[in-house]
């Protein structure tokens, strides 16, 4: 019995880490209009280090965790009864190890697959109307001050590789829906956006065997100081701040709640007319004894058609 506490409390921990990607993150320019009809694909790769603390019950020191994904993601803006509005999609694969000792001795475990997918619908309601090509210039040419308001519904499908039997998953055999309500305020090249948002966990009934897990919402909140140059360029720092998400394992609360603070820098360059690089930097630090401190670095490329 003393060993199976230590694997549940270890395999909590551990998946909220497989799963960083899809509980909190730092994406500035959320909520910045696009032209009508637009086309976006884009590929990535996210290095992620770090450190996990955990309960000294569990027996477990020294954790620390590397994981390697490639992103492959899609975009498609439209019309939606006048207002502007997008649907995106991701899909990750990932590349992940964790080491630590396990009550004095070495242990390690691997995972290479799927991640979970992502899809999300979101219209922005206010100051974002509906506009092709050149009328969308225009628009933008003479409102250089614009405040635009947004909301997205984000769902993260169970369809990445999971196996009951195993203490680590590389997704999470659960749907996530992710309400989003934002604004981003246009002052000329500055920007500042605000970011507000709410993960709800459907159950996981086949949790380590036959076990129910459940989870609380999580509560998060974003903001992000954003400069675009006349060459169109940008640069954005951005904070976040989640708390909440406590899990349960058949009913017995875990004590696992998170609260965490995340920072970041990130940079966009344009390549020719229709492409573009980024480069960002995220780091996150939990504010509780039990977490993850981790570092992840992301290169990205995205071409319009």
């Amino acid at each position: 019995m003393r060993h199976q506490h230590i694997i549940t409390g270890t395999v909590l921990v551990f998946m909220s880490f497989a799963g960083a990607s899809i509980a909190q993150d730092i994406e500035p320019r959320r909520w910045t209009p696009l032209p009508v009809g637009i086309n976006v694909l884009g590929a990535g790769v996210v290095y992620t280090d770090g450190d996990i603390a955990l309960d000294p019950v569990l027996e477990i020191e020294d954790a620390t965790v590397e994981i390697k994904t490639a992103i492959v993601s899609f975009l498609h803006a439209f019309d939606l009864w006048g207002q502007s509005a997008r649907f995106d999609a991701r899909l990750p694969y990932k590349d992940a190890r964790w080491e630590g000792l396990l009550a004095g001795e070495p242990a390690s475990a691997e995972r290479h697959g799927l991640g979970d997918p992502r899809v999300r619908l979101s219209v922005n309601f206010l100051g974002a109307p509906a506009l092709k090509g050149k009328e969308f210039q225009a628009f933008r040419a003479s409102h250089p001050n614009n405040t635009v308001v947004g909301a997205a519904l984000a769902v993260t499908l169970p369809l990445g590789e999971y196996k009951q039997d195993k203490l680590l998953n590389l997704g999470e055999n659960r749907f996530i829906f992710r309400p989003q309500l934002g604004f981003v305020h246009t002052h000329g090249h500055w920007s500042y956006e605000l970011t507000g948002s709410v993960l709800l966990y459907t159950d996981n009934d086949d949790f380590l065997g036959n076990n129910k897990r459940e989870q609380d919402p999580l509560y998060a909140l974003q903001t992000h100081l954003i400069y675009t140059s006349p060459q169109r360029w940008w640069v954005s720092l951005g904070a976040a701040h989640d708390r909440g998400g406590e899990s349960s394992i058949n009913g017995d609360k875990k004590d696992d709640e998170r609260r965490e603070l995340l920072y970041g820098i990130s940079a966009g360059l344009p390549i020719g007319s229709r492409s573009s690089a980024k480069l960002a930097y995220v780091g996150s630090r939990s504010n509780e004894d039990v977490g993850k401190d981790t570092d992840s670095v992301a290169l990205a490329f995205s071409t319009r058609f």
